[in-house]
């Protein structure tokens, strides 16, 4: 047996194992008589086997269990609920997660005690997980899971929570926010960026081994990968502001949704026509009808095309990956499995987005906090001093000011002379801003125009094509921010009551 120092302190255990016993493909029981043959003394831990409603079992439970374990029968059927209602009950110093379907070592326990002792400054770790394979399909995913966990535990900067085998501090757990079950399996990215967040170290116990079944079937993989993207989305249409949320990465779905607004499309669309009509004459050249094609899909049919074309790539996908099961190497089916996955995941998030309505996070306007959506950017970049983003030649934003009269500031990182030669034209929902009203400076363009009572409106504009030298994209304005403001002068007469010096010291501060 390992020399360990740590103890219970009398009030309760050092450990509080945690079992939900949702999913467990038929290995319970095998994971009960791991827990039951550890070598460290029991009286260091307690067992706890939460148990859904739907779990069928029970006489063989009581059986096998009794006396040797706590029952604590809860309400979620999802294993990251249950592992939160363990969670709420345990009364160990030390959290250990863990699924039904994984089996340790008999000197897990002893190792994990050892590690407190070894590292003091680690608030929880992750062990080692073993795959148990029993069919292809079964190795083609243990092979794509170990690889993205191998990278979890050793590589990535803190995603080091892993669910089959996480050991914690409870306090650290309970500051943390814990286990959502609303997130589902995303929610262990949410609790390690919590604890990153929050400069708690997650450590990688290696030598303590855990045996975790993979069952090798389509229909579960399905089920696990859109219980994760479902999460993941719940996660993004939510503003919340918990630290650790500004690590999560958010998908190119999320970040390109507005691009199926068909409001903001059908404006861009408007402005390619009001702009491009008057320059035409008896057709339409290739480079019009390019910008026809790509604003006329969106604004008539969102993202209808997008989501057909997932739905037919996972059905592919799928019918591919069966066949191979039957009949194809494993190298063929390790790499449609990834392709299935893949496919899968685009079609829910499209799903998901249209589900939740595409609620925007404040923190992803990337041109600024009063524009509420956009369409026909490119990817942001930086250049000469300036972070930005190139809108197509024609693009549109919807944005929020105070009702009646604003002043709009695009910022650019464009010369004067660029600026100038453009020759764009501007329209708010969908009516064009006289010259006037628009002053073009050295490097931004600023629009005096009047917002509806809403204080909501679509900007779009269309400008020639910029090419840059090597770049094959067609390029508009490059965008740094758009700021919009209350007209000074509306200000004033706005303001012009008693309140006034109060009003104009509030903006002032708003400001600074």
């Amino acid at each position: 047996m390992l020399d360990v120092t740590v103890t219970s302190d009398g009030a309760g255990p050092l450990f509080s194992i945690i079992i939900p016993l949702e999913f467990h493909r038929g290995q319970w029981e095998q994971s009960w008589l791991g827990w039951t043959s550890q070598t460290a003394d029991k009286s260091l831990y307690e067992i706890i086997l939460v148990v859904p409603p739907d779990f069928t079992a029970h006489a063989e439970l009581k059986e096998l269990a009794a006396g040797k374990a706590r029952l604590e029968f809860a309400d979620p059927v999802h294993d990251i609920g249950l592992c939160a209602a363990g969670a709420a009950r345990a009364r160990g110093r030390y959290l250990f997660f863990t699924e039904s379907h994984c089996w340790p070592e008999p000197d897990v326990i002893a190792l994990c005690i050892r590690a407190i002792d070894d590292h003091p400054d680690w608030a929880g770790f992750s062990c080692r997980s073993v795959p148990i394979c029993h069919n292809r399909l079964s190795e083609a995913e243990a092979a794509m899971y170990q690889a993205d966990i191998e990278f979890g535990m050793t590589q990535h900067p803190w995603r080091k929570v892993l669910d089959q085998c996480f050991v914690t501090r409870r306090d650290v757990y309970l500051e943390c926010g814990g286990l959502r079950e609303e997130l589902g399996h995303f929610a262990e990215w949410m609790l390690a960026a919590a604890y990153h967040a929050r400069g708690y170290a997650v450590g990688y116990l290696e030598e303590a081994r855990f045996h975790h079944y993979y069952i090798g079937r389509i229909s579960e993989l399905k089920t696990f990968t859109l219980d994760f993207i479902q999460g993941e989305s719940r996660f993004l249409s939510e503003d919340r502001r918990d630290p650790g949320s500004e690590l999560i990465e958010i998908p190119f779905e999320w970040i390109d949704r507005d691009n199926f607004d068909r409001r903001l499309a059908f404006n861009a669309l408007n402005a390619l026509a009001r702009y491009s009509l008057p320059r035409l004459r008896w057709r339409w050249p290739g480079e019009e009808l390019r910008a026809l094609r790509r604003w006329s899909g969106p604004a008539l049919f969102g993202d209808l095309p997008a989501r057909i074309a997932a739905f037919f790539a996972v059905a592919h996908a799928r019918l591919v990956l069966s066949t191979l099961a039957l009949v194809g190497s494993r190298d063929a089916i390790a790499r449609w499995m990834k392709r299935y996955i893949a496919a899968l995941i685009r079609l829910e998030r499209l799903a998901s987005i249209r589900r939740l309505g595409a609620r925007p996070r404040p923190a992803r306007k990337l041109l600024g906090g009063q524009v509420l959506a956009q369409i026909g950017f490119h990817e942001l970049e930086s250049a000469a001093g300036h972070t930005f983003r190139w809108s197509e030649p024609q693009a549109a934003v919807r944005i929020s000011g105070a009702p009646g009269r604003n002043t709009v500031c695009i910022h650019t990182a464009a010369l004067g002379m660029l600026l100038a030669a453009t020759g764009t034209q501007f329209y708010l929902d969908g009516k064009r801003i006289d010259s006037a009203r628009i002053d073009v400076g050295c490097d931004r363009y600023t629009l005096s125009l009047d917002l509806p009572p809403s204080g909501i409106g679509i900007l779009a504009w269309a400008c020639a094509v910029f090419r840059g030298v090597g770049d094959v994209r067609r390029l508009g304005l490059s965008v740094v921010a758009i700021e919009v403001n209350l007209d000074a002068g509306d200000r004033v007469q706005k303001d012009s009551g008693p309140s006034a010096a109060i009003s104009h010291a509030t903006l002032a501060s708003d400001r600074n």
